[in-house]
């Protein structure tokens, strides 16, 4: 008898508010994919623009989507508003009965065969807990530039898990850099986080990483807060903002980054209650330091491959 195939069926779950301009992009590129999800899961968090009217569009004429509403919070709500939304919407279905999930922005435009690369991935190396591809944005110019995303680390806004990986890890903390947490607890537990830069895996981002409501300089700012409560160690996330000021907005992004680190240390806002997790995420920027991030990545790997 030959074996049953595995199953490829995933869910996907989508928080949003007011993707109007960007989600019907979105919505098309997974609607293409060469493996369609099984389940999508949109939680309508609270639009007053055309959101709701779009998103009744399409899933009158594909089954697979269910639009579930979630009561107004009044303003666009980032980090852990975000992560609030997404459990509404996974607690909507039996999240056990798919062998994949993710976690998907509505202001993305992927490649058709984004989901069945990165499960075939997943098969091959059943290590593999967590991935992605990798963010581009244009510019006003036409032009294409990454985002600059580490191998590391599967990117927020298109969270691909395996089931079994996001239950061992106890799925999203509800506070800022939750997307960098999971991936750190996924490897400390002995999983592996990746993301990969194939042209069939780039897609393009439509609102750029670290923007905000606001400014795109609160959102660097809230992403040194969220650095300083993950734990991250003071010297290897100076080198990170000095990093991300070759990255637009040049300079003056990667000085926010910085001071809102500074900013969360000096009033002694409170970290992680992982303690063990937050030493892991020093001992491993520390060892990055010193040999580069892949190589300390690599280092991880193989000791908990003996494991």
């Amino acid at each position: 008898m030959i074996p049953a195939s595995p199953s490829r069926d995933y869910l996907l779950v989508s928080p949003c508010r007011n993707e109007a301009d960007y989600m019907r992009r979105t919505l098309d590129s997974v609607v293409a994919q060469s493996v369609p999800p099984a389940k999508w899961i949109i939680v309508d968090d609270g639009s007053t623009d055309d959101t709701p009217a779009i998103l009744a569009e399409y899933a009158a004429r594909h089954p697979f989507i269910q639009v579930v509403t979630k009561p107004d919070r009044g303003h666009r709500a980032v980090g852990p508003g975000v992560i609030e939304a997404f459990y509404f919407g996974l607690g909507q279905v039996d999240a056990d009965a798919y062998p994949y999930l993710c976690k998907l922005d509505l202001d993305l435009d992927l490649p058709p065969r984004y989901f069945e690369i990165l499960i075939g991935r997943m098969e091959e190396n059943p290590r593999i807990g967590t991935c992605s591809g990798k963010p581009w944005f244009r510019t006003a110019a036409g032009r294409w530039i990454s985002e600059k995303c580490g191998d590391e680390m599967s990117v927020g806004m298109t969270k691909f898990y395996r089931r079994d990986c996001f239950k061992a890890i106890g799925g999203f903390v509800r506070e800022v850099m939750w997307d960098a947490i999971d991936c750190h607890k996924a490897r400390q537990l002995g999983w592996i986080a990746v993301s990969w830069n194939d042209e069939d895996l780039r897609f393009e981002h439509l609102r750029p990483m670290g923007s905000s409501q606001k400014s795109v300089f609160t959102g660097r700012r809230r992403h040194g807060f969220g650095q300083y409560y993950m734990g991250s160690d003071p010297l290897f996330f100076i080198a990170t903002g000095l990093y991300r000021m070759a990255h637009p907005p040049y300079v003056l992004g990667g000085l926010a980054t910085i001071q809102g680190y500074l900013a969360a240390w000096l009033r002694g806002e409170r970290q992680h209650e992982d303690a063990e997790l937050r030493a892991f995420i020093r001992a491993y920027q520390r060892r990055a330091l010193k040999v580069g991030k892949a190589q300390a990545v690599a280092e991880i790997e193989a000791r908990q491959a003996r494991t």
